[in-house]
């Protein structure tokens, strides 16, 4: 029997709508199996359709296989210690397989977007008697999935069956792409425009689309069809345009890519000057802590919560490792856990201490939580994206860099235990330091005298373990704090909260930052107005010099050095130097592999990387070549969409993108 058809009626999803903030902030909703077309043009239908679009989001974002499909293979990160074939192959470097359409991880995305284009075209369609504040958000979704399709695998089809652009009420076995061009220009853009027209000013609940919600999206969409439009390394497209695969390129509406990046820029700048309620947050830090999530710089986020299974999306006390959980963090959080330190500062017969414990539990709190260590970061993420670890304070806020003893909540009754160089340490102590720098005088041998955990450095004098960038590897690396979890429903009996459940805060999706990063992208590309592209670089650079918390020292700070980060900006800046803020702002987020495409410099960026091996004794740093062809800027057609299709193998054929 054939599955996964392209094209499939809405009916198949259920209407579960997600928490927007919290559940006393939870839009109304009627749980229902069934959207019909009827059903669309009541007021319940409206509402219901566009509840289900924002409960979509938790398919892809904060889903562990997209945000492979996302990182892994770029500058930011590679494969890890206990990766299987999903991330190997994502790697394309050593024991990768070709990528196909049956292990590309891409194809999480295919069905939930082409499922909710179908509902976008319903509500379209079929939700006349709604404001038009209200199908605006209609608009901004179905703009919204065909960007990331046609980013992701090329043309796209805009008929589902019933006419371009129309609603679809039953499975269709045919189908036929439309080119990039013709998808930018007779939906994403148009639709874009629409909702910056038609939105609100205000969410008109908590997270809901805006006006500057789309001026961010519709500037970046003019800014990545510019970049298409130019084709600067001469990347092959699919569908062919013109008869052409690749090279420049020409637009239906007759704009060149100058015209576009003009475009980008003077919306951007729009919504930097019309924020609405949106604002940067004073510090990095105060955008990226827990406590402060749903912040005034957060535009879009797949939500969670703690306080309602219903309006989480799934488990309070278990991961699924699927969606709709937040899980992306576990692949890039190694295993913590199995560090030993010593109940007994006593050696035995053999000279090695007496009692080992693990002195740091899984923990539900941000900075640790549960590992897998799927995916790890390159050596060139600490010694080039984040150099500046003194003066730049999104190093700190984007990594846990010190894992601190916390064994009396996981029922151990000890004063102090003994660690590095057979030294005391108590709760809340530092068992494992990664450094910022390279350094010397580190001993990774002596493991047996003294206590030691195999793999990690002992340094003279220093109590907790230390590793240098140079010497961490795929088994042990910085873990993630910015987006890892945080719980607040501990008690005496569950000290350690529910680290093995998927995360219950939101994974953002649209920053208000991002705003003055297209903007300078696009002034790097040419456009002009009124600040150039260091200017805009600047404000980022500036918040990232004030500092008001460090996490590695677990204590609040005042460091004040905007002057530092901002003196120390390029004077021209290219775009070599965006892409690097780029990955300071929004390192590990899912952004860098459609940043590094966007801008045709993926081969360049991540040919190479550098890391440590997968075993505990690896501790010489090795260089990696990944072997990358211009062809796999498309991601493979899904093969559960391809035999879905009841069309001749020519055809079928011909539909995949080339190379696959």
């Amino acid at each position: 029997m054939k599955k996964n058809n392209i094209i499939t009626l809405l009916g198949a999803a259920v209407a579960v709508s997600l928490g927007f903030g919290s559940c006393s902030d939870v839009l109304d909703e009627h749980p229902r199996s069934i959207f019909t077309p009827d059903f669309f043009g009541t007021d319940q239908g409206i509402s219901g359709g566009l509840n289900n679009m924002y409960n979509n989001l938790r398919n892809m974002y904060g889903q562990g296989y997209y945000f492979n499909a996302c990182e892994t293979g770029t500058d930011e990160f590679t494969w890890g210690e206990s990766a299987d074939a999903n991330f190997k192959d994502a790697d394309h470097s050593e024991g990768a397989a070709v990528t196909t359409s049956q292990n590309c991880r891409a194809d999480v995305i295919w069905q939930p977007m082409i499922i909710n284009i179908n509902s976008a075209n319903q509500l379209i369609e079929y939700g006349q008697t709604a404001s038009a504040s209200l199908i605006a958000e209609a608009y901004f979704f179905r703009a919204f999935d065909y960007f990331l399709l046609v980013q992701t695998f090329g043309g796209i089809p805009l008929d589902f069956g019933s006419g371009e652009l129309k609603a679809n009420d039953k499975p269709i076995r045919t189908s036929v792409r439309n080119n990039v061009a013709e998808v930018y220009t007779r939906c994403i853009l148009p639709d874009f425009e629409y909702a910056v027209e038609n939105l609100p000013e205000t969410p008109r609940a908590s997270g809901t689309a805006t006006q500057t919600l789309a001026r961010l999206y519709l500037a970046k969409a003019y800014l990545t069809y510019g970049w298409w439009l130019e084709n600067p390394n001469n990347i092959p497209t699919y569908p062919a345009v013109d008869g052409q695969l690749n090279g420049p390129r020409k637009d239906p509406n007759g704009k060149t890519p100058a015209e576009y990046f003009q475009l980008a820029y003077d919306v951007a700048m729009d919504g930097i000057n019309n924020p609405g309620p949106y604002a940067l947050q004073n510090t990095f830090y105060d955008m990226c802590i827990a406590s402060n999530e749903r912040n005034s710089e957060m535009m879009l986020w797949a939500d969670h919560t703690e306080k309602s299974e219903l309006y989480n999306g799934g488990s309070l006390t278990y991961g699924s490792g699927g969606a709709p959980d937040n899980f992306a963090f576990w692949m890039c959080n190694w295993n913590y856990p199995t560090m030993v330190a010593y109940a007994n500062d006593t050696l035995d017969a053999k000279g090695v201490m007496k009692d080992p414990i693990n002195p740091v539990a899984r923990e539900a709190k941000q900075g640790y939580g549960r590992p897998w260590t799927r995916m790890a970061p390159t050596y060139n993420v600490f010694t080039e994206t984040f150099a500046d670890k003194t003066h730049d304070s999104r190093y700190d806020a984007t990594f846990q860099t010190v894992y601190r003893a916390n064994w009396n909540q996981n029922g151990m009754d000890y004063d102090k235990v003994y660690c590095a160089n057979g030294m005391p340490i108590k709760i809340g102590d530092a068992v494992l330091t990664f450094l910022g720098e390279d350094t010397e005088g580190i001993n990774y041998n002596d493991v047996a005298t003294k206590g030691g955990t195999k793999g990690l450095g002992v340094m003279s004098g220093t109590a907790s373990y230390v590793v240098d960038p140079q010497h961490f590897s795929r088994l042990r690396y910085p873990g993630p704090f910015k987006i890892s979890d945080q719980r607040t429903d501990y008690d005496k009996t569950k000290a350690l909260g529910d680290p093995n459940a998927g995360s219950v805060r939101p994974f953002y999706i649209a920053k208000f930052s991002e705003l003055y990063l297209i903007a300078a992208e696009a002034a790097v590309k040419g456009a002009s107005g009124e600040k150039t592209a260091r200017e805009l670089v600047n404000v980022l650079r500036e918040r990232a010099g004030r500092w008001n918390y460090s996490v590695a020292e677990a204590k609040a700070v005042s460091f004040d050095y905007s002057k530092e980060m901002t003196d120390a900006t390029p004077a021209t800046i290219d775009i070599d130097y965006i892409l690097a803020e780029r990955s300071r702002e929004f390192f590990g987020e899912g952004y860098r592999w459609y940043d590094l495409v966007r801008t045709q410099t993926w081969i360049e960026k991540a040919k190479t990387y550098k890391i440590c091996g997968a075993k505990s004794s690896d501790t010489e740093l090795l260089e990696f070549t990944r072997d990358l062809d211009e062809h796999l800027y498309l991601c493979p057609i899904p093969q559960g969409q391809l035999d879905g299709l009841e069309m001749s193998e020519e055809e079928i054929a011909a539909y995949q993108n080339p190379g696959y």
